[in-house]
């Protein structure tokens, strides 16, 4: 402006103080121009500031909702875990995605028993509690086999309801759980023997898992009940399965008992209670425990195979020694309704035996024998 005044010298006032005013007023609206864009640039700034803001609130409150409801979900799936061991009654969801996975929460109790062995460091030894481990392991070895086994799982033969269930709860000391759990887990096994389903079968899911770890996760934790239609009706083995604890404990517990008053009135025995709770439950139990499911992991893979049944099931004479005769699992898998497993004389079948026994004054009867056509299957295709 003051160039255009100064290049024009003949300019009167009035058209100086018009081109003046001219000028401000370009100015002012050149300044409200801009005033107006830097208003809509703020206001859209703040706009989007104050959405993005509004979106990380919202992001926020999802992911504390979401986090809360996980740590419920949590506390709750803890609570029902924790329940389980006093109640196994207890409702437990199956999430498919974690079906198969362990639940160290329900197996604490589990991991304890084998911590507990420990404790022979600090109680040390004494024959008397050695034999009283002995003593227990093989009348509950007898009790699974016997009757958990043959008896509940196969109905190899028939007794009376005190009998089934005086060694239902004499099996239930094992903590191998109930006896409704454990046949109709047995029965599931032998419906997919080595197939997909089989939940410990070492072809299908490893040694350790087939040993133990199926028997951790959410998925064995139920009883199938449709597979035991026969033994559903039976309260007091309803009750043995679901507070499957308390055998165990009262085991404990007297265990406990007697060292105690041994170490009072027999003194020259060397023991007491914690001694002949450690030895007698905790390391009894556990020996008990792995020998028992040595059948579900080692006998489908070591040994030899008389029959060609369907699965790998395998005949193996130190697993039939260790658990009194289940080790011939091939001859079971080939005929699992015989309460023999050791279908010839020198295959040692120590359940078998006693079995006989209680036949001989009454207390069992109809043991299921092997027919001699099923037994010499593999000669006569060999012959022919």
């Amino acid at each position: 402006m003051n160039e255009y005044i100064a290049s024009k010298p003949g300019l009167a006032a009035s058209e100086i103080d018009a081109a003046v005013t001219e000028g401000l007023i370009e100015a002012r609206r050149k300044v409200e121009h801009a005033a107006q864009q830097v208003e809509r640039g703020v206001g859209e700034a703040m706009e989007s500031a104050r959405a993005r803001v509004s979106d990380a609130a919202d992001r926020v409150e999802d992911a504390f909702e979401e986090t809360v409801t996980r740590t419920r979900g949590l506390w709750r799936r803890t609570a029902v875990a924790v329940l389980n061991w006093f109640d196994t009654s207890a409702a437990v969801s199956i999430d498919d995605a974690k079906a198969d996975r362990v639940d160290w929460v329900r197996v604490i109790p589990f991991i304890g028993l084998h911590a507990a062995c420990l404790g022979v460091l600090a109680v040390g030894f004494s024959w008397f509690a050695l034999w009283v481990a002995v003593a227990l392991y093989t009348l509950r070895m007898f009790a699974i086999t016997g009757f958990y086994h043959r008896f509940f799982s196969h109905r190899a033969f028939k007794t009376s309801r005190p009998m089934q269930f005086l060694f239902g709860l004499i099996g239930a000391s094992s903590v191998q759980r109930g006896p409704l759990w454990w046949a109709a887990h047995h029965r599931h096994h032998h419906r997919y023997s080595d197939q997909p389903n089989d939940l410990h079968s070492p072809s299908q899911h490893g040694f350790i898992k087939s040993h133990m770890g199926w028997f951790m996760t959410p998925r064995a934790f139920p009883i199938d009940w449709k597979a035991i239609p026969d033994l559903e009706r039976f309260p007091e083995l309803k009750f043995l399965d679901r507070f499957d604890i308390l055998v165990p404990v009262a085991l404990a517990a007297f265990l406990f008992g007697l060292g105690g008053l041994l170490e009072r009135v027999a003194p020259g025995l060397h023991t007491n209670g914690p001694q002949l709770l450690i030895w007698g439950f905790f390391v009894s139990t556990i020996v008990l425990f792995h020998a028992t499911v040595t059948i579900n992991s080692l006998a489908h893979v070591w040994g030899s195979r008389r029959y060609e049944t369907r699965d790998t099931s395998r005949n193996n004479l130190w697993l039939a020694l260790l658990t009194f005769g289940e080790g011939w699992h091939n001859n079971h898998h080939h005929y699992p309704a015989s309460a023999r497993q050791g279908f010839f004389w020198w295959q040692v079948h120590l359940t078998w035996y006693v079995l006989k026994g209680l036949a001989a004054i009454g207390l069992i009867w109809d043991l299921k024998p092997v027919p001699p056509r099923v037994r010499d299957a593999r000669s006569r295709s060999r012959a022919a």
